[in-house]
């Protein structure tokens, strides 16, 4: 007989008939969990009432905590605890409507045999939709399977239908009819181009620097070195501690340069004298300190692209990284000399940053950078937050949002940026936006992921369009007013065949001129991704 101490099985509950287990992924920081728990209680008691109509029954997973007030599933450690509860075959429905830490689920719904629905809230006011395309694009990378809705207010027939549809079948069928793989491209100047770019980089090869990689649990937003290496880049691992640290070593006089620099081309800020709630000229100062910083930072390692985490760590530091990721993405920025004072680093263009370390970002940033310069084009990008949308004059148009990365010209210039301070829920320790209105124009819009085993990119076409001002004012408050805003039209992509195809949180926005160039400039792109290995898709009207 053994003397061995052996592990104790811990049995699963039995499975309930027409009984589904609910589990909600929050924040890892407690003032958004606890700011956003009125919201998540009214989309699970809406969720629960059309599964109650329909014969079921909704367990939620585990209490709310007493000592916080909420039920978020706040680390990854409480998902672990949280999932032996769940019978692994049992119905699961991850229900957000807030920003969620896609790895504080990870584990459990990795393993967990039963069939899984992700839903959240189609609303401004939190960000159950970002949060849910995030969640989903970590689905598709780790090969789950998964079905996913979404509604405004609950009580709409489609909601209705796709709930019955994932209790009878585990699944909902979603429209996809505006997706199609890219076709043999035909021998213009363009794919001559962006296949002559792609060769170039296969052969020279790039380097991203990532100061700390996988911000705000974004699983799906952290590239292997295996697939990423096939395209000719390579990452070079930093640590946010090294950049604070370069940021100590910045005189104040050089961040004083470059905010002259900013409020003489017209930038404004919204000051204020409680640091806590409001922006301070320190909060800035520190943040012009960091864009210097990381210019250096990149100059000592050979960086084609950087980005910076922040959420996790300096946000208890220092101000938000936002102002500077915005300038890096400027072609029209203050210059930054080397640390000996000889050369003005990446003088005369903009120096790409992928805001949240979000490498699919910068795959993207990093080529169409390369594209647009390659076509005499302005090459400012960034990404925006999928933050919302409603119809207005007879179209849906998007509220596209982010926190940081918007360069000045998509906002018509410098003078068009102000300053407003972040949200103290999400960045205690402040600094400012750039704050605007993106401006009127052709975009071209895409999106790395993994899926499948291998890096696919979806391109697609949009418009920037003008709204009224109040109608601007009126989108603005319902989401973040602090925030820069892009008023988008896709081409022949309907809300809902966005959602349900849209592996990502985030979308990356370039502008052209005019359409023809746009399609030109997607098509030199589509071909560049082609030639580096990344399986390209478009979706919605693409004019090849």
């Amino acid at each position: 007989m053994s003397t061995y101490t052996l592990p104790a099985v811990a049995p699963h509950p039995a499975v309930a008939p027409r009984t589904a287990y609910l589990i909600a992924s929050g924040d890892l920081r407690e003032s958004a969990n606890t700011a956003g728990w009125p919201t998540q209680v009214e989309l699970e008691a809406a969720v629960t009432r059309v599964l109650g109509d329909l014969g079921w029954s909704v367990v939620r997973a585990n209490d709310v905590d007493p000592r916080t007030g909420h039920g978020f599933i706040s680390s990854q450690r409480m998902g672990l605890e949280v999932f032996r509860g769940i019978p692994p075959e049992a119905p699961l429905i991850v229900a957000e409507a807030v920003w969620q830490y896609s790895h504080h689920v990870l584990a459990g719904l990795r393993t967990h045999r039963g069939p899984i629905l992700t839903v959240a809230n189609f609303a401004g006011d939190w960000p159950g939709l970002v949060g849910l395309l995030g969640l989903n694009a970590g689905l598709t990378k780790m090969g789950k399977d998964y079905a996913t809705i979404w509604s405004v207010d609950f009580t709409d027939d489609w909601f209705r239908a796709g709930l019955r549809e994932w209790t009878e079948t585990g699944a909902i069928l979603h429209d996809a009819s505006h997706v199609r793989p890219l076709p043999e491209l035909p021998a213009t100047p363009e794919v001559e181009l962006g296949r002559a770019l792609g060769d170039q980089l296969l052969a020279d090869k790039a380097i991203i620097g990532v100061f700390d990689e996988g911000c705000m649990g974004m699983y799906n937003a952290i590239f292997d070195d295996e697939l990423l290496n096939r395209t000719g880049i390579y990452k070079e691992r930093l640590s946010q501690s090294a950049l604070y640290a370069e940021m100590l070593r910045v005189p104040d006089d050089e961040a004083d340069a470059v905010y002259a620099w900013l409020t003489d081309r017209g930038m404004t800020f919204r000051y204020g004298e409680d640091a806590a709630s409001e922006l301070t000229r320190e909060q800035v100062q520190w943040q012009l300190k960091m864009y210097i910083a990381a210019l250096r930072i990149a100059d000592d390692f050979g960086l084609d692209a950087v980005g910076i985490q922040y959420q996790q760590g300096l946000k208890d530091l220092v101000p938000a990284s936002d102002l500077a990721e915005g300038l890096l993405n400027s072609t029209e920025r203050p210059p930054v000399l080397s640390r000996d004072g000889s050369r003005i680093l990446h003088e005369g263009r903009a120096f790409p940053h992928f805001n949240e370390a979000d490498e699919g970002v910068a795959v993207d940033a990093l080529i169409t950078d390369r594209v647009w310069r390659a076509m005499g084009l302005v090459p400012d990008n960034t990404l925006h937050d999928v933050r919302w949308g409603e119809d207005f004059d007879g179209r849906f148009v998007w509220v596209y949002e982010i926190s940081g990365s918007v360069p000045g010209s998509h906002l018509g210039g410098w003078d068009k940026a102000e300053g407003w301070r972040q949200d103290a829920v999400f960045f205690p320790a402040g600094g400012s936006t750039v704050n605007g209105v993106s401006r009127p124009g052709e975009v071209v819009l895409s999106r790395i992921f993994i899926a499948d085993g291998v890096l696919q990119a979806d391109l697609f076409r949009g418009t920037v369009v003008e709204l009224p001002a109040e109608e601007t004012r009126r989108r603005k408050e319902a989401t973040n007013p602090e925030w820069p805003i892009a008023h988008v039209v896709l081409h022949g992509i309907e809300r809902d065949q966005f959602m349900a195809r849209h592996k990502a949180n985030h979308v990356q926005l370039v502008y052209a001129p005019d359409a023809d160039t746009a399609d030109r400039a997607l098509v030199a792109k589509a071909a560049m991704f082609d030639r580096i290995g990344i399986r390209v898709n478009l979706t919605g009207d693409v004019a090849l």
